[in-house]
């Protein structure tokens, strides 16, 4: 029997497998009970072009000093700040890999707010 965290990355894999065939940036997702991390990863997988996590100094001051990182407000804001970061980098269009987590709460907080800020996914 798989333990959950198995379950979880056995999901990614597949995932990561699929999105390769594409040959396209991928928004990675990764979160924490404390924290919520995305980066956007080249095609070929070998670059991180941007990158946003609630642990960054300047996102925890935006969130009130509280660092409450493991929240869906915080993963809106690392959202908009993921795709600006992008766009910045040049990248337009993305395939969201959500790294084996449900699409839901915190992580379709992050994907809906990065789809407002302009990334195509």
């Amino acid at each position: 029997m798989l333990t959950k965290k198995e379950q979880r990355l056995r999901r990614a894999r597949q995932t990561r497998i699929r999105i390769a065939t594409q040959g396209v940036a991928r928004l990675t997702v990764t979160r924490t009970n404390l924290h919520i991390y995305a980066a956007v990863i080249s095609g070929e997988g070998s670059k991180i072009l941007a990158s946003a996590s609630t642990a960054e100094a300047e996102v925890r001051q935006a969130l009130g000093g509280s660092g409450k990182g493991g929240n869906a407000n915080a993963a809106t804001v690392i959202g908009k700040r993921i795709a600006e970061k992008a766009k910045a980098a040049g990248v337009e269009k993305v395939a969201f890999d959500r790294s084996g987590f449900a699409y839901h709460g915190r992580v379709k907080a992050l994907a809906d707010a990065a789809r407002e800020a302009g990334l195509q996914f």
